[in-house]
């Protein structure tokens, strides 16, 4: 592409030459044309010379890596295990939010007929529990956390996480086993 914008900006500067010349309209005004192509063909050349520089996995020569079917490779994309969904440690997250860290393991749902009311309490002592690192038990799926001993959790596999990173993943606390109030209980007590 290169060796064409040269050629046609020796061939704008011939024909300016000789428009200006014999005073010809016409010869100016191609003259203009091969200028424009041969900016077009200029830089065209430039950016496949800076893609034959910049292909990840290129030969020597400069051709990007081909698959055996001759495509080029796609683009890796993060591999779901087969556990999603299933009730084992796998990633998860809330709904709504996307997944910023490894560690947001755990998706929540709402509309369970038999899950428990959140349990009520006041932006003061939702932001205090925000900051504890008491341990407290979710089911995957489901919207609340809760105290080990919570008769939600009989029959139903549950996994331990620190109350702030359940907060945080958007869990609530559950009403029937009142967490917030419990682990605010006991750091009062200590």
């Amino acid at each position: 592409m290169i060796v064409i914008s040269l050629a046609l900006i020796l061939v704008a500067v011939v024909l300016l030459v000789f428009g200006l010349a014999g005073g010809s309209s016409p010869l100016l005004v191609v003259s203009i044309g091969a200028s424009l192509l041969a900016a077009v063909a200029l830089v065209a050349g430039a950016r496949q010379a800076a893609g034959r520089a910049t292909v990840p996995g290129g030969t020597p020569g400069g051709q990007a890596r081909r698959d055996g079917d001759g495509r080029e490779p796609s683009i890796p994309t993060q591999q779901t295990s087969v556990d999603v969904d299933t009730g084992d440690a796998g990633w998860r997250q809330p709904p709504g939010s996307p997944v910023t860290e490894p560690r947001e393991r755990f998706r929540v749902a709402d509309g369970y007929d038999d899950e428990p009311a959140a349990e009520e309490i006041t932006a003061e002592q939702a932001a205090r529990v925000a900051r504890l690192a008491d341990e407290v038990r979710v089911v995957d799926g489901r919207p609340r956390y809760h105290l080990a001993e919570c008769p939600h959790l009989v029959g139903r596999e549950h996994e331990p996480l620190p109350v702030a990173e359940a907060v945080e993943l958007g869990f609530t606390p559950c009403a029937h086993c009142t967490p917030d109030t419990v682990l605010l209980a006991e750091i009062e007590r200590r």
